[in-house]
């Protein structure tokens, strides 16, 4: 298995906090850049954040001073720290990561198969 598992969604007020954690498998041989995607109802999948593994980070320009990504190499894991909530940030929250199974394999995208976050008015 080696498709992420998220966990952390839920329904929350505006103004409120979410913590979104991602699990990637620890069979992979090589993890590169992760990241947070989400999907709105009627709308196509948009970057939320992503992460380096040296830590670098890239965030949405509706996010930034809002969320904060974080990831924890040794345990293979990336946090999506969600404050100050909008009704808009609503959507279905994926998990993703770029990888290589093996030493000669080529890198491939992983997706997880989501997680819902309803921020309510």
């Amino acid at each position: 298995q080696v498709q992420p598992v998220e966990s952390g969604g839920g329904l929350v007020q505006a103004g409120g906090s979410l913590r979104l954690s991602c699990a990637a498998s620890a069979r992979m041989f090589r993890i590169g850049d992760m990241g947070w995607y989400r999907q709105a109802p009627g709308k196509q999948r948009e970057l939320v954040a992503t992460i380096t593994s040296a830590g670098s980070t890239t965030y949405a320009d509706s996010v930034k001073g809002r969320f904060t990504i974080s990831r924890d190499n040794a345990k293979n894991t990336v946090d999506l720290q969600m404050n100050s909530l909008k009704p808009e940030d609503t959507a279905v929250y994926y998990c993703n990561y770029r990888g290589k199974r093996w030493l000669g394999e080529n890198e491939a995208d992983y997706w997880g198969r989501g997680t819902q976050v309803t921020v309510s008015s």
